[in-house]
């Protein structure tokens, strides 16, 4: 499966993050901020939301990240009403499963 743009992205921050003390220092102090310096563009947070940068390089300390709980008042698409009703295929479902766990991997800030 290829990786997304959003995914890339993520990848290149955190590989910048371990080669590079500097990087990482202002990351942490300032992520938006050094995520632009880093790739030319603006970040843009929804409203009411802050970006938040944890160091979890300590390979002594397990982590766990609680992710928010996902919201499900979402609407389904005529597609989806149509899978959810039966029309769908075997296919149709795992395809949907795919994208929604694909989805859920990518960081909130960059989907």
């Amino acid at each position: 499966m290829e990786l997304t743009q959003e995914q890339k992205l993520y990848a290149e921050i955190v590989q910048k993050a371990w080669e590079d003390a500097e990087f990482k220092k202002e990351l942490m102090t300032n992520p938006a901020e050094a995520i632009e310096k880093l790739t030319g563009k603006k970040i843009n947070l929804p409203e009411g939301k802050t970006l938040v940068v944890r160091d979890q390089t300590d390979d002594t300390n397990i982590y766990i990240n609680i992710p928010a709980k996902p919201k499900m008042d979402m609407e389904l698409n005529e597609e989806q009403l149509e899978m959810v009703a039966g029309g769908g295929t075997v296919r149709d479902v795992f395809n949907g499963v795919l994208e929604f766990l694909d989805y859920m991997s990518t960081p909130p800030i960059l989907r």
